[in-house]
């Protein structure tokens, strides 16, 4: 009996480790008529096979694919280092500014996190929630689908104490795993924009960050708060909308990241007024401060795109309203502030990868990458809307969408 019974537990065992390596082998090979590899380059008439998570090699000689994708455009996953999530309407329409509990918010979150997949954004980085930790484990495990999370789980402001409470809240997100550490310089648009943070407080979060290894994004609108997070070394800038040209050449001269925010988060509170208006400062004046602010982005963008070596990445602020239609952003500095079509692509693929350590994994389309793959129908480096028309999704190696 022993035997017997060893004889067959060996049985399932081989038969369940001969499965695994034969789904694991077989490749799959999607045939394209069209390749842009997100650093510029573009491929014609040839075959993608990924293995497993990975892209193996492109072949032009492979005889039966497993996805003819020859009439749309494929390029890598798209990358947005700039959402929210957990930001959402409640059942009633309105922006839910309190969590109702962590499986609402969790549900709500998974949603959002859905429509970001399905508009071809493979990777995005939330800035962040504490329930984004959980989420990003379960991505990570693929039980739910979504892009890659990255996370800074919460923000320093001018209220997070002390220099010294400052790093130490720096060290305890790195214990907590965090990928970066997010931080506001400025007040809100809806406020002003001045700058909140000190020059001391900012040293501290930004010195402390790089200590740690974590990478830093600051909220900031007016120059001097700009100039104060340069200062500090932080290594992004977000939304700019008062950044002039004396600080927009530093930003170039420093190396220092820039995410301008002007196609998507404005335009979706304006969209959705009456789900935002009277809740927190959402209020008449801080829309008329939005409004204004629209038009003094499209002042800016057309400075900061002026401005040689500064790197321009995609992120759009997404909040409550805007899940899915990520790409507006990019659409909105091609058409109004004259960005190349193939820049605009470059900046949500290899660069954007490049602003989050992740160049060698994702942001291209070669031998070895992650298989964050999308076709779009059209040519967007001709036609920038035709990232709206987003018709096949894999995110490592797994199709989402065809």
């Amino acid at each position: 009996m022993r035997t017997i019974s060893m004889i067959g537990t060996a049985g399932i065992i081989v038969a369940t480790l001969t499965a695994a390596v034969f789904s694991q082998e077989r490749p799959i090979t999607i045939r394209v008529g069209t390749v842009l590899d997100g650093k510029g380059g573009v491929q014609r008439n040839t075959n993608i096979v990924v293995q497993g998570s990975k892209i193996a090699r492109l072949d032009p000689k492979v005889d039966v694919p497993t996805y003819d994708l020859r009439k749309l455009t494929i390029m890598p996953g798209m990358i947005d280092v700039h959402v929210h999530p957990v930001s959402h309407f409640g059942p009633d329409g309105r922006l839910a500014a309190e969590s109702r509990s962590p499986a609402s918010d969790a549900l709500y979150s998974m949603e959002n996190l859905h429509l970001y997949l399905m508009a071809g954004f493979t990777t995005v980085q939330s800035v962040g929630d504490p329930s984004d930790v959980n989420l990003r484990e379960a991505l990570e495990r693929g039980i739910i689908p979504g892009p890659r999370l990255l996370t800074a789980i919460q923000a320093l402001n001018e209220r997070s104490g002390t220099p010294a409470q400052i790093r130490d809240t720096v060290r305890r997100l790195k214990s907590q795993h965090a990928d970066l550490i997010k931080i506001f310089a400025s007040a809100s648009i809806r406020d002003g924009g001045k700058q909140t943070m000190t020059q001391e407080q900012l040293d501290a979060a930004c010195g402390e960050a790089k200590a740690q290894g974590l990478r830093t994004m600051v909220h900031a609108h007016s120059p001097e708060s700009i100039k104060a997070s340069i200062r500090a070394g932080c290594g992004e800038i977000e939304h700019g909308v008062f950044a002039d040209d004396e600080v927009l050449k530093l930003m170039a001269d420093r190396g220092v990241y820039f995410d301008p925010n002007i196609g998507v988060v404005l335009q979706n509170y304006m969209r959705n007024k009456s789900h935002y208006l009277g809740i927190g400062n959402y209020t008449e004046e801080g829309f008329a401060y939005m409004e204004k602010g629209i038009a003094l982005n499209s002042v800016m963008i057309k400075k900061a795109l002026a401005t040689p070596g500064l790197k321009m990445v995609m992120g759009t602020d997404a909040n409550a309203g805007a899940a899915g239609r990520n790409a507006d952003e990019l659409i909105a500095r091609v058409k109004e502030g004259g960005q190349k079509p193939m820049d605009a692509i470059i900046s949500t693929t290899s660069l954007s990868a490049k602003s989050l350590n992740m160049d060698t994994i994702i942001g291209s389309i070669a031998p070895g990458m992650e298989a964050d793959i999308i076709g779009v129908e059209g040519d967007p480096a001709t036609d920038i809307t035709a990232l709206t028309r987003v018709a096949f999704v894999m995110k490592g190696g797994k199709v989402y969408k065809q």
